[in-house]
């Protein structure tokens, strides 16, 4: 009797461990613009299913039906329909709590033509989030299927509306998601709980499929450090009383610390719970060990291919499987096997303590209790885990105009730059703007172009500032224009000279330039064999036969006397240059001559005497010298 109590508590810790924990419901804005009666803004509770518009807004016009109210049929089988029509706002379907789950509300709702659903609370109490069932009906396809977002409304708001419609009052709503994340700067930090587990119906098969196809955006935002992002995997202890029992031996490690159901929810057949906490804790570790070696996003990797590779159902559910994978990518094996230790130790295990440790809330994000969740900036994400949404609350998450290229593609959000250029100063002739396009909208900001940065308040007008090229920008806004083959401009690169009419023209520089007649105000020609005619920006002068006109000089001179004049001057350069040549040569062959001269004279006094040498005297010796 003892054991199968024990079997019983370990099993309701194990699923309920933190049903007493502190959950946070997190909520968005919604505005009632009208009418004045319902007039205000009030919270509503995210569901936790569908795709919340993280970032964004959507307006819309509320109905309640007449009949089917609860929305727990089909309403096609009512033959209502909230589709909206060409040019008319969307339809948010009010329905009563009650009767059926919220997924089955909101599923007929789309399915209706529903832009969105409001579920009213049938009572007076605190928001509570909206979840997916999780009996058997957990299995049901549709749950995936669920596109539109949803919120829960307290009773007296949805007593509020329903009777502003029933007076016949049109009840318009914004309901605003731009503040529902956090955005604090330029890098979203965001944690993924999962479960290596692949045995638990359809929300394993599509959690699975989240993480093959949120892959590679996952990745290239890790690698050029947008994002920074940590797995977490969910862990129970089995009370101390029952950490002997056979279902607790079978569903924990590390005598009883660590402990997850068993997959199959069978004890008799397949895996046991021990095997996924092990596996959880190895791709844990694996993520540390990448990690520390600069790539944690290698993880998205190993995760994928350890369930193609190794799932449960193939019996491959294995350490050799696993190790096998994470050889294929790289990562140290010994030291993975170092960070899992031992699984039968009577100790903490530090990695899964800390997995424990995270699982409380902290500030203003509550304990996880649900598998899978996605926190953005401490925040829990609510919604549809797919690749879509899921990207859309993290791009909600950045600073605004910081937010990577992905997050401003079609298939993300909406370019209001698009319309009407965003009421943002534009020069079109340009092809100039000041509308900047954010995740969560649009910001008015003067442009750099080039290097050339434009001032003004970005949204009547914005004007080149100082700075290189800034001519080439739409002239920096100065007069400009083209004639007989000739441009003339009055912009000037310094920007504090402003715009200033060209030498040849005058006038305000920026509006008009004028040309000057210099023939007219004799500013040119003014010698009297001169003669003037006025051109576009300038002017031609010339002189009468005979004469040239030299423009530095203003005057005018003979052509046939300059030509002589030069050409006399050219021979007596070059007449100079020769007998200068012939002179020097002289002069070389004269200072040879004598060089030679000398050395000859030298040389034939060693051997033989010369002229003008005396008679060299011969002495005789005596015989006393003797």
């Amino acid at each position: 009797m003892r054991e199968k109590l024990g079997f019983f508590l370990c099993v309701w810790l194990l699923l309920c461990g933190s049903c007493f924990g502190r959950f946070v419901v997190e909520k968005n804005s919604l505005k009632v613009t009208s009418p004045e009666s319902v007039k205000g803004v009030y919270e509503c509770a995210i569901g936790n299913f569908g795709v919340p518009q993280y970032g964004g807004t959507l307006v819309g016009t509320v109905v309640y039906p007449k009949a089917n109210q609860k929305a727990c049929k089909a309403f096609d089988e009512v033959d209502i329909s909230f589709k909206s029509k060409s040019g008319g706002l969307p339809t948010f379907l009010l329905a009563d709590r009650g009767d059926c789950y919220f997924t089955m509300k909101a599923w007929n709702a789309q399915n209706g033509g529903a832009a969105a659903i409001l579920v009213s609370d049938d009572k007076d109490e605190p928001l509570i989030t909206m979840d997916s069932p999780e009996e058997e009906n957990a299995d049901a396809d549709y749950l995936q299927k669920i596109n539109i977002p949803s919120a829960l409304i307290s009773k007296s708001l949805g007593d509020s509306i329903k009777k502003a419609l029933s007076n016949g009052e049109m009840v318009n709503i914004n309901l605003d998601w731009t503040e529902a994340l956090p955005h604090p700067d330029d890098r979203v930090e965001y944690e993924f709980w999962t479960n290596s587990n692949d045995e638990c119906g359809p929300k394993c098969d599509s959690q699975i499929e989240f993480v093959r196809n949120f892959k590679g955006a996952a990745q290239i935002l890790e690698q050029k450090g947008y994002t920074q992002f940590t797995p977490h995997y969910i862990t129970w202890y089995c009370p101390e009383a029952f950490i002997l029992s056979k279902q607790c031996k079978s569903q924990c490690i590390n005598h009883g610390r660590y402990c997850a159901p068993d997959p199959e929810q069978d004890f008799s057949r397949g895996y046991d719970g021990k095997d996924v906490v092990v596996q959880n804790l190895r791709q844990a570790c694996f993520f540390k060990v990448a990690n520390e070696s600069g790539k944690p996003w290698l993880w998205w990797d190993y995760v994928t291919d350890f369930a193609i590779r190794c799932p449960m159902k193939d019996k491959k559910y294995t350490k050799e499987c696993a190790d096998q994978v994470i050889q294929s990518l790289g990562v140290d094996l010994k030291k993975v096997d170092k960070c899992i230790g031992d699984p039968e130790a009577d100790m903490e295990n530090p990695v899964l303590k800390t997995e424990q440790d995270a699982q409380i809330g902290k500030g203003p994000r509550g304990d996880v209790t649900i598998l899978p969740t996605l926190v953005v900036n401490n925040r829990q994400y609510r919604g549809k885990m797919d690749k879509g949404p899921v990207l859309k609350a993290i791009c909600a998450g950045f600073e605004e105009t910081t937010e990577p290229a992905i997050c401003l593609s079609e298939d993300i959000e909406t370019n209001e730059c698009l319309e009407n250029n965003g009421g943002c100063w534009q020069d079109k002739a340009a092809n100039l703007t000041a509308c900047r396009d954010t995740f969560r909208g649009r910001v008015c900001e003067c442009p750099v172009v080039h290097g050339v940065k434009f001032v003004g308040d970005g949204y009547t007008h914005c004007e080149a500032a100082s700075g290189f090229l800034r001519c080439e920008i739409n002239n920096g806004g100065c007069w400009k224009k083209s004639q007989d083959g000739r441009t003339f401009s009055a912009c000037v690169e310094d920007h504090s000279q402003g715009c200033k009419c060209p030498p040849g023209f005058k006038g305000d520089g920026v509006n008009s330039c004028e040309d000057v007649d210099e023939c007219k105000e004799r500013t040119a020609c003014q010698c009297s064999e001169c003669k003037c005619k006025n051109t576009w920006g300038s002017y031609e002068c010339s002189c009468g036969s005979g004469l040239l006109y030299m423009r530095e000089h203003d005057t005018c001179i003979r052509k046939d006397a300059n030509t002589e004049v030069g050409w006399s001057f050219v021979w007596m350069i070059i007449l100079g240059l020769a007998a200068a040549g012939f002179a020097g040569y002289a002069i070389y062959k004269y200072r040879i001559r004598r060089y030679m001269d000398s050395e000859i004279r030298a040389i034939m006094a060693q051997y033989m005497p010369l002229d003008n040498q005396g008679d060299i005297p011969v002495h005789h010796a005596s015989r006393g010298d003797i």
